[in-house]
């Protein structure tokens, strides 16, 4: 259960769901209210179909009015237990995180000794180890594929991890420790410090002249002023990059989030802020050392 801002949202959620469950035991009550359990006839209620068909009013069978108290006597002893009234915890004090690490116990007491048997080879070594990389393929296909996909090729925003690309280096020391402590890349927006529109406009031009795209040059060179005003303190002089900053490499052709004109220019004039997750603490020493063999050998083949 979430933390709320206020007591006023615990006590709304508790009270609205004690009403509910008093509401619902009150109607089954007024429905059933002077009914004749055992009468034989029926009652008519008035309504008639193509000639002949009558609707009846018959009282419900004790079973059923029965399964209806007990789901709400259910409910009651549910929301005694469990979380579900406010901030009350239940008396068994039970939560979906204690629920959860209590799994990952059992499993790390089953399954812990068959990832720590690689944790003392390092990651090139592992990259070559055919057991290795399946098990480094199953935790991938679990906990990676959503952002850089099933082929871990990623998509706008999410780095394509079997090129040779690597913001933040593609060293296994610099994978590991990306997959562990996450990573947070910012890119500022410099629209307005560039003059506006014109001005990124002009650096959109130099960015593209230094992979040799197609651009203006007379603007590129009014770009290039701009870009050593305020661009070369992460992507250095010659636009490669640095990967202590995760600044990207500007003279290749890989480009995380589009290398049209009008992604390069949004890039400049709005900025990007993108999030690498940290592992540590999920998945373990011993699993990430496995999954960054199996992530360092999409590029390392030989």
């Amino acid at each position: 259960m979430s933390d709320f801002n206020s007591d006023f949202w615990s006590w709304y959620i508790g009270i609205i769901s004690v009403l509910s469950i008093a509401a619902c035991f009150w109607l089954i009550r007024w429905v059933s209210a002077g009914a004749k359990l055992k009468q034989t006839t029926s009652e008519d209620t008035g309504h008639v179909w193509d000639g002949d068909l009558r609707e009846l009013n018959n009282p419900l069978p004790r079973w059923w009015l029965g399964m209806f108290y007990i789901t709400l006597v259910f409910s009651i002893g549910y929301l005694l237990l469990y979380p579900g009234l406010g901030t009350f915890k239940g008396y068994l004090n039970w939560t979906s995180t204690g629920e959860y690490e209590a799994e990952m116990k059992v499993a790390d007491a089953e399954f812990g000794a068959l990832f720590k048997q690689f944790q003392a080879q390092d990651i090139a070594t592992l990259s070559k180890n055919p057991k290795a990389l399946k098990m480094g393929e199953r935790l991938f296909a679990s906990h990676c594929a959503t952002c850089h996909g099933s082929d871990a090729r990623g998509a706008r925003g999410f780095p394509n991890l079997r090129d040779d690309d690597w913001l933040w280096g593609g060293e296994p020391a610099n994978i590991e420790h990306s997959i562990l402590d996450g990573r947070i890349a910012v890119m500022p927006a410099w629209g307005i410090p560039l003059g506006g529109e014109a001005g990124v406009s002009d650096v959109t031009d130099y960015v593209l002249s230094l992979s040799g795209r197609e651009h203006d040059a007379e603007a590129a060179t009014r770009g290039q002023a701009k870009f050593n005003m305020f661009c070369i303190g992460c992507h250095g002089v010659d636009g490669k990059g640095n990967v202590a900053l995760g600044a990207a490499n500007l003279t290749d052709k890989s480009w995380l989030y589009g290398a049209s004109r009008l992604r390069i220019s949004q890039t400049i004039d709005k900025g990007r802020q993108g999030q690498m997750p940290a592992h540590r603490d999920f998945l373990g020493e011993a699993k990430v050392h496995l999954l960054a063999a199996y992530i360092y050998s999409f590029s390392n083949t030989k």
